[in-house]
């Protein structure tokens, strides 16, 4: 028995020593960490793992899930899944909150468990609200109403969006009398809302509710708020702005758009420890006034006049028998459902770098940094005394240059004159680097007039508050430059839709939206709000099956902007995509009937299935202005993105087991390929139609190119590209295809030498002149947007090219990971981390000294193929330890499959 002890106590100490090591780092629901508010359908649960050892696999686990009228228990289930784990107990009911946990077994049999974490329901139906009605301080008959709205001409509109809107203020008091257990607020008001209880503003979000096209969708918002609310009276206040509710004709405007006049919804539930509840609901017992915001508009700035503030007035005890009462007003078309997205945030801020007085009375003020935002004005002066901001990208003989950008927009401020006074505008945002101040002074300038002084003046960043998704860095000191110029466009378009630029248009283009998928799905956790889209999508679709090119579709525009494949072809590419990124299949069913139903419409507008409408390869560079495709006929991208539809709805088809549509599509796929190689393929020289980067990369991506034909095909491109001197061409459809192009068939090093330089138009380029984010054109035109998102695809290569992360093609959510790095021109070092759905991917590189050395990080219950670069003939080791018997493919790269864990491998002479 003595024998015994130390073998029992070396078992003991090493299942001790594996539950330190194996643990769950982070729980999901419906893709969030303890979302609030989620929606009616049963809700899915993934888990992340951390494991001391190498190669964890998860042999099975153990769901339960408690709370009100659910005790949900899944039993011990024999798998390795860990992502999308779908709920299949009793229906969740509304409002109410839940604790779920999650048991994980290895291969082995050892188990252990997670922490207790919450998700909590939002309303799941009109009866949810407890008789809550749409409130406002004024109404408009149907008969001034906007909808869609208008771009262009104004004077057919006659009166109808010729007034400005009320920015109401709305309250309501309460009693509180027993102790409470839980208090929720669930609330919208459109356009936007801020809402405080007790004077406290309930949630950080910015620009809430998120946009939808309100006739067809309205969000609303949970809060909770069980911390805020105290015994005794309390209070409800809401402020509520236009947004793109309410688009008047004053200022600059892209269009015109009226839903109505703000209006909110609001239902707070406060449950008590004795079990009893109070519900409080907006109705015409709530009062309302007009605020000091005397105008907003999300396309022409905001004004604030202090001298009208209320003191108090969103607190208990204020007297408000002067206002009158709340008005029951229609309420939107659209159904109300909760918002799941990240919501918008101040994620950021930037104090002057300089300030210049470019001619009397006038100052400019420069943050540095071209980005989304607002500003924070603090300032003293005298009562009814005004500031004038106007932000702008650029500058013009060092006054603000809105050329481009929509002008005027610009922010007032009037002081009430009682010390320092802070203000930040609440319901729109501008895209700017400077600031030109009319009517005050900086601190430290002289001040003979008595004008107001600026004690402080900052640039506010607004943008998604989604987690990062990953970094990347390297020794190339320009590629560090290009990484950070494309981020802050991506920053500065991802809000509540993906946007093209931050100021003059703001709408959701959607060509971008896969285009820089990759880039901006490497940056930021995307599964909210490219769900959104997909919805968005839906909502927009017409009813002869048309995509439009812009969604939520506020304006109708013409020809090819509204009706280009490239764009509408987002409505099939995005339920493909978050399948390949989260394994979902949920959107994709939703999307369905929305995918066929456009692959229909583009079949009818195909003439021997060709199509011939649309943009093409906007803003190639060419030698004419940017604008249409110059360099690649229309046809061939577009009947490209109609060939790649049919293609990955044929296999979303699979998928959903529609084995009819799989064979029909099948088909109709090889029917387009056979008539867009009888158009634009030269059999004879191998050439793509122009010949052009998009012309011959496009082909070759989609699944075009015979097989026989794609050795090539590859040539010529890359051929063409050196005989052109290696400049960058194509558009915001094609670079996308030729940066995947060229990796996939080997060319990385042809990246880099057309990447790696600053003499022609590009991003060295555009960095030489000085830019700070992204712009919309190759040589940075200052005619046109310098803050844009859709030339930036150069991104997705800086991860899976220079720092090697991917996941293998039939890989899903990166269950199958690959990394394989490209060491290319200058590099000697190159780092890159993606948090994929199973947890934190890494790989590292170093080369110095004849060595090569590769770290890798594979999150738990996946595999990886590492590649590692020249390694033929060479010493291979994996952890110190000597490999033997190594594969080494064709292009002298070793070839080792590892599982799970952090490996280190060298390649030495």
């Amino acid at each position: 028995m003595i024998r015994l002890i130390p073998t029992l106590l070396f078992l003991v100490i090493s299942c001790a020593l594996y539950a330190q090591d194996a643990r769950i780092v982070r729980q999901l629901c419906n893709f969030r960490e303890s979302p609030g508010g989620i929606d009616s359908r049963p809700p899915v649960f993934s888990w992340e793992v951390s494991a001391g050892g190498e190669s964890f696999v998860q042999s099975a686990y153990r769901i339960t899930v408690n709370g009100a009228g659910a005790s949900w228990n899944s039993g011990k289930v024999n798998s390795g899944q860990s992502i999308n784990v779908p709920y299949t107990g009793k229906s969740l009911s509304p409002a109410q909150l839940y604790h779920w946990q999650v048991e994980v077994w290895d291969k082995n049999g050892r188990s252990f468990k997670s922490g207790v974490d919450s998700f909590s329901t939002a309303l799941f139906g009109e009866k949810d609200w407890s008789g809550a009605k749409w409130i406002g301080y004024d109404d408009l008959p149907d008969s001034m109403l906007v909808v869609p709205g208008v771009h262009g001409n104004a004077k057919s509109l006659g009166n109808r969006a010729k007034e400005r809107a009320v920015v109401p203020l709305f309250r309501k008091e309460f009693s509180i009398d027993k102790k409470v257990k839980r208090a929720m607020a669930y609330v919208s008001g459109l356009g936007h809302y801020e809402m405080t209880i007790n004077g406290e503003k309930a949630g950080n979000s910015f620009l809430a509710p998120g946009w939808t096209y309100y006739d067809k969708r309205v969000l609303y918002n949970t809060y909770d708020i069980t911390s805020a609310v105290r015994n005794g009276e309390n209070a409800i206040g809401v402020i509520v702005g236009n947004g793109f509710y309410h688009i008047n004709r004053e200022r600059y405007f892209k269009l015109i758009s009226v839903f109505g006049l703000p209006k909110m919804i609001c239902k707070i539930q406060v449950d008590y420890e004795d079990g009893s509840q109070a519900v409080i609901v907006s109705d015409q017992s709530w009062k309302t006034a007009p605020s000091p915001v005397t105008y907003t508009s999300i396309f022409g700035g905001e004004d604030y006049d202090a001298t009208l503030e209320q003191a108090g007035w969103n607190e208990p005890g204020f007297r408000d028998a002067p206002w009158k009462q709340a008005m029951l007003v229609k309420a939107p078309k659209g159904e109300l459902e909760p918002e799941s997205i990240y919501p918008v945030k101040i994620m950021d801020s930037f104090t002057p770098v300089k300030v210049l007085q470019p001619k009397p009375g006038v100052y400019l003020y420069d943050f540095g940094q071209n980005a989304s935002g607002i500003v924070e004005l603090k300032v003293k002066g005298k009562k009814g005394q005004q500031v004038k901001l106007i932000p702008a990208e650029l500058i013009k003989d060092t006054l603000a240059n809105q050329r481009a950008t929509g002008r005027p927009y610009y922010f007032s401020y009037t002081l009430k004159g009682e010390g320092v006074e802070t203000w930040q505008p609440k319901f729109t945002y501008y895209g700017f680097r400077y600031v030109q101040v009319e009517g005050a002074v900086p601190d430290t300038a002289a001040n003979e007039a008595g004008a107001p002084v600026i004690v402080s003046l900052k640039e506010l960043h607004n943008s998604t508050s989604a987690p990062e998704a990953g970094t990347f860095t390297c020794s190339n000191d320009l590629f560090n430059r290009i990484n950070t110029l494309i981020k802050w466009a991506i920053k500065s378009n991802i809000q509540s839709v993906v946007t093209d630029c931050p100021h003059r248009e703001k709408l959701s283009w959607l060509e971008q939206d896969y285009l820089m998928g990759n880039s901006i799905r490497y940056n930021l956790e995307l599964y909210q709000l490219y769900r959104k889209l997909v919805y968005d999508m839906i909502d927009a679709q017409t009813p002869d099956g048309l995509i439009p090119d812009i969604a939520p579709e506020f304006v109708v525009f013409e020809g090819g902007f509204r009706d280009s494949p490239e764009w509408g072809s987002a409505g099939v590419i995005l339920p493909w995509l978050l399948y390949k990124w989260y394994g979902d299949t949920n959107i994709m069913r939703d999307a369905y009937p929305m995918m066929k139903k456009y692959v229909a419409y583009l079949e009818s507008k195909s003439s021997g299935h060709i199509l011939s409408h649309g943009l093409g390869d906007w803003f190639d560079y060419g030698p004419n202005r940017p604008g249409e495709a110059q360099l690649t006929p229309k046809e061939l991208t577009a009947t490209a993105i109609y060939y790649y539809d049919v293609a990955l709805l044929g296999k979303m088809a699979a998928l959903l087991k529609d084995r009819q549509e799989v064979s029909r599509l099948g088909r109709k796929a090889g029917e387009i390929k056979a008539a867009f190689n009888r158009k634009f393929f030269n059999d004879t020289t191998k050439v793509y139609s122009t010949g052009s980067q998009t012309a011959m990369a496009m082909p070759l991506c989609v699944g075009l190119v015979a097989e026989r034909d794609r050795k090539a095909v590859f040539q010529n491109l890359v051929d063409s590209i050196r005989h052109s001197g290696k400049k960058l061409t194509a558009g915001d459809v094609g670079y996308h295809f030729l940066v995947e192009a060229l990796h996939a068939g080997g060319a990385s090093q042809l990246l880099f030498d057309m990447n790696y330089r600053d003499d022609v138009p590009g991003y060295g380029f555009q960095l030489k002149k000085g830019a700070t984010a992204l712009t919309e054109s190759w040589p940075a035109l200052e005619e046109v947007s310098n803050n844009h998102l859709m030339l930036g695809h150069i991104m997705e290569w800086f991860y899976y090219g220079l720092a090697g992360i991917s996941q293998s093609e039939t890989s899903v959510a990166y269950k199958d990971i690959v990394i394989r790095p490209e060491v290319v021109g200058d590099l000697t070092h190159a780092r890159g981390t993606f948090h994929s759905p199973y947890g934190l991917i890494t790989s590292e590189w170093k080369k110095e000294n004849g060595r090569f050395g590769l770290d890798v990080e594979i999150p738990a219950n996946t595999t990886a193929t590492v590649y590692l670069p020249d390694a033929a003939g060479k010493q291979i080791s994996r952890n110190r330890q000597p490999l033997k018997q190594v594969k080494i493919g064709k292009d002298g790269r070793a070839v080792i499959k590892t599982g799970a864990g952090k490996h280190s491998f060298e390649v030495r002479e």
